[in-house]
């Protein structure tokens, strides 16, 4: 029987149906990441709230043309993208904190950290956590590759490759029709490729970008510069990037809701996992 994460027991230590599904490495990651990439997320919007704007190319300041911009008339706040203007008052540019006080920072404080406006605690606190992930990322990363998670768990095979197959997947998936029995010990082709793209291309863009907006590395490593088209193309793809995982995130705690949030969330804690019972004829 193929499992997500880690050979069978042996045979009958364990009640059927119930697998050891994921191994302590990525039980350990899971969780970390979950907490590293919050205090990122919210350490970043404090960071952004002092310039809430984003740019292209090398250059970015209040006079040039901004791409992106959250920001507040005397009465309203705003959400900018191209020429497209959304009102946003009360959500993002102007909103109430909990002293009744008409604030204009991009976002409220209720979504950074700190809560009140500090760029050097916002850097400090983010610059911490940056090194956390990128080691945890290091790690986890390699353990993939020559642990076995890789090859075993999220390698696609030819087969998976066909239209055909990743089709039926998604109107699966539409239809909240989920594997089970046996099935649902397996990761299925857009469970590999979401989870490939954030390990492997997301996180290390995430890295990447950030890298290159240090003016530290703009000096050791200037040809960062060059790949992403100057430190602000680097900053918007780093605030595209962060919006991707937090889209991923949604999209992730709503299979879990969907797939059974006990049993999902039992397996990532103690890497036991039961297997849903396979579905009867015409159910």
């Amino acid at each position: 029987m193929a499992e997500a994460d880690t050979p069978a027991p042996p045979s009958g230590s364990v009640s059927p149906g119930r697998i050891y599904r994921h191994r302590l490495p990525t039980r350990i990651w899971h969780w970390l990441n979950a907490v590293t990439l919050l205090v990122l997320l919210m350490s970043g919007l404090m960071i952004f709230n002092a310039h809430p704007r984003l740019y292209w190319g090398q250059y970015g300041a209040n006079p040039d043309y901004a791409w992106l911009a959250v920001g507040s008339t005397p009465k309203t706040g705003f959400l900018r993208i191209g020429e497209k203007k959304i009102e946003t008052t009360g959500v993002l540019g102007r909103w109430t904190d909990a002293n009744g006080a008409q604030q204009t920072w991009a976002f409220p404080g209720w979504a950074t950290i700190p809560t009140t406006y500090s760029l050097a605690d916002g850097r400090r606190w983010h610059l911490l956590f940056a090194w956390i992930f990128a080691i945890s990322l290091t790690l986890y990363m390699l353990w993939s590759l020559f642990g076995g998670h890789l090859k075993k768990d999220l390698h696609i095979r030819r087969a998976e490759w066909s239209p055909r197959h990743i089709w039926q997947d998604v109107k699966a998936h539409a239809r909240l029709r989920f594997p089970r029995g046996e099935a649902a010990a397996r990761y299925h082709i857009l469970q590999k490729l979401s989870y490939i793209g954030v390990i492997f291309v997301l996180l290390p863009l995430m890295i990447a970008t950030g890298l290159t907006m240090s003016p530290g590395m703009n000096a050791s490593a200037p040809w960062l510069l060059d790949l992403f088209g100057g430190r602000q193309s680097a900053r918007s793809i780093h605030f595209l990037t962060a919006s991707a995982l937090i889209a991923f995130f949604l999209v992730h705690i709503a299979m879990v809701l969907l797939a059974g949030p006990v049993n999902e969330v039992r397996s990532i804690v103690t890497g036991w996992f039961r297997l849903p019972p396979e579905r009867k004829d015409g159910v």
